[in-house]
């Protein structure tokens, strides 16, 4: 827009011709130019800034959402985690209680091993003691046949001689009711009741004779005396004689 200069009305000059304002040139400034492009510009501005505002608001957005992610990550990362913190923890529990149990099985071979090894000693031991147990029954057996020989071939011999003291002594011979005993029973021992019994069992299951019972009572030094002549001599006529001697005493007192 042009701007006119007026010269103030007070003034007390004339005119006196064209002045040197009048000779300038005018210039067109083009304001409604400067104007319009102005506004375009205005609008594109107002455009860029209302599509960087909706950027920025949708990165923004994003940023929001990605860092959600990003924490629901974080946080199923640590979940994870922990299940597999809990599951070494189990593990080792796990591993924990197999190296017990494995040290207690070790324990217990160890100790069934020493009890194997131990009983397998003691079954040589008894086996060996088997062995020689066996061996001195056998010894035994063969002596206590030479001797029932021996004894069976002297009855034999003595059966006479038996008859007559089983007569002379009053005295007949009984079982005991084992096979290695003999009852000798006496009759008039007593002189004042003649039917009154005294007897005696004798064990013949040994070398040596010996008296387990007898009736009456007998003082047992007494009858080891009558023993030892039986014993040294072995006649039985010492045993039967001695024995009868010995109730008739008792009977006496």
């Amino acid at each position: 827009m042009a701007s006119v200069f007026e010269p103030s009305q007070s003034t007390s000059r004339q005119p006196q011709g064209p002045s040197m304002a009048d000779t300038l040139p005018s210039i067109a400034f083009g304001f409604d130019d400067l104007r319009d492009r102005m506004a375009r510009f205005t609008t594109k501005f107002d455009t860029f800034i209302e599509q960087g505002r909706k950027r920025l608001l949708e990165e923004r957005n994003q940023f929001r959402m990605n860092v959600a992610e990003l924490q629901e990550d974080q946080r199923m990362k640590k979940k994870d985690i922990e299940i597999l913190q809990l599951k070494t923890n189990t593990h080792q529990q796990v591993m924990a209680k197999e190296a017990a149990e494995m040290q207690a099985m070790q324990t217990q071979i160890a100790s069934l091993t020493a009890q194997r090894d131990k009983q397998a000693s003691t079954r040589d031991a008894l086996k060996e003691q088997i062995a020689a147990t066996q061996k001195d029954i056998e010894a035994r057996l063969a002596a206590q046949r030479a001797h029932a020989a021996q004894q069976e071939a002297q009855a034999r011999f003595n059966v006479p001689e038996l008859d007559f003291w089983v007569t002379y002594l009053c005295m007949r011979i009984e079982g005991a009711g084992a096979e290695d005993r003999l009852k000798f029973v006496y009759t008039h021992v007593d002189e004042k009741n003649w039917e009154r019994e005294a007897w005696f069992e004798l064990c013949t299951g040994s070398r040596d004779y010996d008296v387990r019972h007898c009736r009456p009572k007998l003082e047992r030094e007494k009858v080891e005396r009558v023993l030892e002549r039986v014993n040294e001599t072995r006649e039985l006529a010492v045993l039967l004689k001695g024995m009868r001697e010995l109730f008739v005493e008792a009977l006496k007192s």
